[in-house]
């Protein structure tokens, strides 16, 4: 038997066939064009779901459940989206919606929290009981996986990491609340914190990578200055590094996992931000002479969305939640 995984982006609709393993047999994308009515994107990311099924040539009869990664929050109970902020979604019957076209259990939860079930299944966390996932990217979200389950708590928000206070009185959050941990743990935040770098340090090799054009900076090009000795750029690394290890350091001290693993765009920094961070995580440790979580990088890139997804299903349909 197969699952269905269906990765619900700002800009695309991913859609895969799953086996039980985990493994992705086939899939099919579309443009999520978000702005159009919310009916219109759920009948694409069905027509993905058939087309990723035709490819190899099974039917709804051999799919026991699909499952979808959102950006935003759901309602297990009802299959309802709570809200999806890039989508302009709101109190959305996705569920029902889907089984319109698809006469399927359909379960729903994060983008981040089945990117690090995914992970926890088939990726850099596999075998491990209890492992968090940090995406890091525009913004900075998790993933919590205890006992082999995805955990988001009673209300599901258990896993919006990227919203732990960190500052008070901090850097303003697109969230209404300042101080959260994505203002300086996002590729958002490299970016930010280097052009008011960059206005005053206009000779820079940063803004020479940049090519003179403060718009043009972004994580990818902190970084290769930090790593050519660009002063500035060091400055940058280094103080996202140290927000990012207190980040991390709040993760330990509330649920003590035996790995956290680093995903999103800043993460293709490698093994540079893993040895940056590695290196000042004990500095924030409270048991510093105690085993703390392994800090690890992300295994299954882009496929993590479908493979989440599809063994998410696979999880509440077999518990019959």
């Amino acid at each position: 038997m197969y699952y269905i995984g269906i990765d619900l982006g700002g800009t695309n609709i991913k859609a895969g066939v799953v086996d039980e393993t985990g493994r992705i047999v086939a899939q099919a994308y579309a443009k999520t064009q978000a702005q159009r009515p919310y009916g219109d994107i759920v009948r694409d990311m069905a027509a993905c779901v058939t087309m990723s099924m035709n490819h190899i040539n099974i039917t709804q009869g051999d799919i026991e459940a699909i499952g979808i990664g959102i950006p935003g929050l759901a309602r297990q109970n009802d299959g309802s989206v709570i809200f999806c902020t890039n989508l302009g979604w709101k109190d959305i019957p996705l569920r029902t919606e889907m089984q319109k076209y698809l006469s399927k259990p359909v379960f729903i939860d994060n983008d981040a929290t089945v990117a690090g079930y995914a992970e926890s299944i088939a990726g850099v966390s596999k075998g491990y009981p209890c492992s968090v996932f940090l995406t890091l990217g525009t913004g900075t979200g998790g993933g919590i996986v205890i006992n082999g389950r995805p955990w988001t708590g009673r209300h599901g928000i258990a896993s919006e990491l990227g919203h732990m206070t960190i500052a008070l009185d901090g850097v303003p959050c697109t969230c209404g609340n300042d101080g959260c941990a994505e203002r300086y743990t996002s590729a958002s935040a490299i970016i930010r914190m280097a052009r008011q770098e960059c206005m005053t340090y206009t000779d820079s090799l940063l803004m020479k990578f940049a090519g003179g054009d403060m718009e043009r900076i972004n994580a990818k090009t902190v970084f290769d200055a930090a790593k050519a000795g660009d002063e500035v750029a060091c400055r940058v690394f280094d103080h996202y590094c140290d927000h990012l290890a207190v980040l991390i350091n709040n993760i330990i001290c509330t649920l003590d996992p035996d790995m956290i693993v680093l995903g999103g765009g800043v993460s293709h920094a490698g093994e540079f931000l893993l040895d940056n961070v590695r290196r000042k995580i004990p500095r924030y440790l409270l048991y510093k002479e105690l085993p703390y979580a392994e800090l690890r990088l992300a295994s299954l890139g882009n496929d993590a969305g479908i493979i989440g997804a599809a063994m998410l299903g696979r999880l509440y349909h077999t518990e019959g939640v």
